[in-house]
Formats: C-alpha cells, structure tokens, sequence
C-alpha cells in the first residue's frame, strides 16, 4: 500500500486524509497498519522537517514482511517507510499551460469483483505503468483509461474531468480511486456554482466536450488539449480551477499574506 502527498511551505496538504486512505487500503488488503492516523501524520511531518523540504512529494509505504513467504501470511510483521524529495510541476510547465496530449490505454480498468479496486495498492499499477510507458513512447504525456465495460475511467495515475457547455462531467469512481485532489477539485467548482455531473462517460462522446483536465497529487490539475487526436481547448473554467487549487493548497498563514 503507499500513498502519494505534496508539501506546500512545509505542510502536507490533506495529510490526514491521506493516511486514513494507507489505513484503509491496508484493510481491504486484509492487515492492520498498527499506527494511529495521528502517528502517521506526525512521522511525515517529521520527514519533511528533518530533511528540510517544504515543498516536497511525500510517499508513504506500508507492506508485509517476510516472515510467511506463501500466499498465507497472516503472521507476517507490518512495516511502514515514508520517503520524501523535492518532485517539481508533473508536466513540463510550458506543456501544462497549453494542455498535455493523452493517448488511449490497451489495458482497461478490471472489474471490482475480480481485485481489490479501491485499495491505492501497488499491483493495481502495473498496468498503468506499461500503458504510460508505451504512451510516451508515442510522443505523449499519459494514457486515459477504460474500464472493463469499456467506459472512460481515469488515466494511469489521475482522474479526469470534461465540460460541457459549463458544466463538469466526470466517471463515477466505482472501479478506480476516487482521489482526494478528485474531491477537492469537485469542492472548488461547487464553490465557484458549476455544476459537477458524475455519470457514465462513453468514448465516443468525447468530441462532444469543449474542455477537458486531469487530477491527482502529482498532476495537481493539469489541462488536456488531445485525448488520442480529439481536440479540446483548455479554457476559463480549466484555467480557474487551476487557480483555485493552486491557492487551496497553501498553507493558511501564506494565503493570508499573499
């Protein structure tokens, strides 16, 4: 299990609900992480500090040792790591400005019945690597997804939204993570009153959205200009959303003073 985190001036943006999602992954892989969420949090903290990194990717770790080497491993002691670095802008900034070019994945979001979907766990990322991989080997910045019922999921590693005449759309999260920069940006536009719709999304409706933007901890939100050669044109409510997060994210004490 493992978690991916930003710390803007020295804090950890939503870290408590970060460390509630390790545990809770922990548990629909059947083991307990035996620290508190408060323990947790404490402990990345003190990464950042100690390693003087304020503005820095936080990655928590948690596994099973290797007491038990079979498929049972019911007795195997609970470990837990936290790395952190300093990890610019996802994307190239200038990229970013003008929207990144996303390819199509071979590989499809599986069926909740057949793996634990909602544990931010590592295997389910195998094949978001491989699909990332041979996207950028054809010239872009990441794959979007479909899931089992070839329906638009997610990219490899960062939800997606589109609008339409000024409105979000976005999947249901039922087979992938609903992050929490997904909510967070979801919170934004309903402050701003525009209308956030989770539905289904078919493939061929995409030439129907004007806009089009992804999200994630690392990808912050990052608008889209191509979804394998149809177009969008990251626009007004792309560009206030990206604001929007930009200034959720610092901390209080440097948004006041800004």
């Amino acid at each position: 299990m493992f978690e991916g985190e930003r710390a803007y001036g020295g804090k950890i943006f939503k870290s408590k609900e970060h460390s509630e999602r390790l545990k809770n992954s922990a548990n629909i892989l059947d083991f307990e992480i035996p620290w508190s969420v408060a323990q947790i949090d404490a402990a990345k903290q003190f990464v950042i500090d100690k390693n003087n990194l304020p503005n820095a990717y936080v990655r928590p770790v948690a596994w099973r040792g290797s007491e038990m080497m079979g498929v049972s491993a019911q007795t195997n002691t609970i470990h837990l790591a936290i790395a952190a670095w300093d990890w610019p802008s996802y994307f190239d900034p200038a990229e970013k400005l003008k929207g990144i070019r996303i390819g199509l994945a071979e590989y499809r979001r599986p069926d909740p019945r057949t793996i634990p979907a909602l544990a931010k766990a590592a295997g389910l990322y195998m094949i978001c690597t491989i699909s990332k991989h041979k996207a950028e080997r054809a010239g872009y910045a990441d794959a979007m997804m479909l899931d089992w019922e070839e329906r638009v999921a997610e990219c490899t590693g960062a939800n997606i939204f589109f609008i339409k005449d000024g409105k979000i759309h976005t999947p249901i999260a039922d087979c992938f993570l609903a992050g929490i920069t997904r909510a967070t940006v979801i919170d934004l536009a309903k402050r701003r009153g525009i209308e956030v719709i989770e539905r289904r999304i078919m493939p061929e409706e995409l030439s129907g959205f004007s806009e089009c933007f992804i999200t994630g901890t690392a990808a912050e939100v990052t608008p889209v200009s191509e979804i394998a050669q149809r177009k969008f044109t990251p626009g007004k409510i792309s560009e206030a959303l990206m604001a929007d997060y930009t200034a959720e994210v610092q901390p209080k004490g440097e948004a006041a003073a800004a």
